[in-house]
């Protein structure tokens, strides 16, 4: 492995300080999950989607570092309030190693977590009855980041340490079967600062043609097809930002045309053009992330289901920044920035109806959770923060 940007990575995030973890009960100690059924069609108006809003708890799944002081014991459950925002926490799935970053099977049925470690894996969680169903190496160092193949039948993986991607088999049951491509960013060499790559998300797009991999080593965005009956990957494509601009995220605008950068390591974003006949990518020009002068690392960005508004966590300037999204995607305007309510926020995710934004504060340990405007995309706490040890991933449902 880069054992040196995967040093930089813990740094980035280091642990010291901030509020007290509280544990959750353990998992055979809790209730049933809630059921979670499928999210209707968003319409993008802000009445429907007060329509659609669901009564009683919805799941949420808690990522954590448990190989960290003070850090969790596995993957956190809880419950959360749709209406209210308010966690109640519910118990951990165990036996699931430093489970940083979760995602969710298309049939809602399997969760999948990286276990990001030297000798990376990931691991698939049967939300039934909340079994185990068994852990594949990725390949590589640190895996940070994974998703599901929108046909339900391809997990796809990030090693950061290593800077390589990885693809493997999901059966009828959700568990997983070996490995089928592991490709490392050999090329272009390391941007400024870096020793390597440092492969940092992988995502299908919209439309459904091509899978991408941003990586914060390389200063690249690669776009490679996948062979959906072999899981084999062929790169077709390569995005550079700017020299020195570490990116770490990309969301696309529901469009399928435009996409949003998020770079780490230079403090910026920047819009994206895709071409979904050829993947090709071109990164725009840096737009400023309103955090002013002082040290801040971007960390995930997202745009709402309407595609109006965009949000971005910033870590070290602990805020959100909210942008107006323009000319049918092509462009972002800076609205202003909101405080997080936590320290060092890692990662955001919306609720299914986009009501919800849930903020995972690595440093002070806690989950915030705001409402969000339909109208005009503002912001506003839902009441006081949840205390859930380490926290660098909320996965609501």
């Amino acid at each position: 492995m880069d054992s040196g940007g995967w040093s930089r990575r813990r740094f980035v995030g280091a642990l010291a300080g901030g509020a007290a973890a509280a544990a959750l009960p353990a998992c055979d100690d809790a209730p049933e999950p809630a059921a979670t059924p499928a999210p209707e069609p968003e319409t993008g108006t802000s009445a429907s989607r007060e329509a659609r809003r669901p009564s009683g708890p919805r799941p949420l799944y808690l990522g954590t570092y448990t190989s960290a002081e003070g850090g969790g014991k596995g993957i956190g459950l809880a419950t959360y309030d749709a209406a209210t925002g308010r966690i109640t926490g519910s118990g951990t799935v165990t036996a699931v190693g430093d489970p940083s970053y979760l995602a969710l099977h298309p049939d809602r049925r399997t969760l999948y977590a990286v276990d990001e470690r030297d000798d990376g894996a990931v691991t698939a969680v049967r939300l039934a009855d909340r079994k185990v169903l068994g852990s594949r190496g990725t390949g590589g160092a640190a895996p940070c980041h994974l998703s599901v193949h929108p046909g339900g039948r391809w997990l796809l993986s990030a090693n950061y340490g290593s800077g390589s991607v990885a693809v493997h088999p999901i059966d009828a049951s959700g568990a997983l079967g070996e490995r089928t491509d592991l490709v490392r960013h050999t090329t272009p060499p390391p941007g400024p600062g870096q020793e390597g790559p440092h492969a940092h998300q992988f995502v299908t797009s919209p439309d459904g043609g091509h899978v991408l991999a941003v990586d914060l080593g390389t200063d690249t965005v690669y776009t490679y097809r996948l062979d959906d009956k072999a899981g084999t990957l062929s790169e077709v494509g390569q995005a550079q930002t700017r020299p020195g601009a570490g990116p770490r995220h990309l969301t696309f605008h529901p469009g399928g045309r435009y996409a949003y950068l998020a770079n780490e390591v230079d403090n910026t974003v920047a819009v994206c053009s895709y071409d979904p006949a050829s993947g090709r990518v071109e990164v725009g020009e840096a737009q400023s992330t309103g955090t002013g002068s002082g040290t801040s690392y971007p960390a995930q960005i997202l745009v709402t289901a309407d595609g109006r508004y965009a949000y971005l966590a910033n870590r070290g300037h602990n805020s959100l920044t909210r942008y107006a999204v323009e000319a049918d995607g092509a462009r972002l305007r800076l609205l202003g920035t909101v405080p997080v309510g936590g320290d060092f926020p890692r990662q955001i995710a919306f609720s299914p109806e986009g009501t919800l934004l849930f903020a995972a504060n690595q440093k002070s340990s806690t989950v915030t959770v705001f409402h969000v405007d339909g109208a005009n995309g503002g912001l506003r706490r839902a009441g006081e923060a949840f205390p859930s040890p380490v926290a660098v991933c909320a996965l609501p449902l």
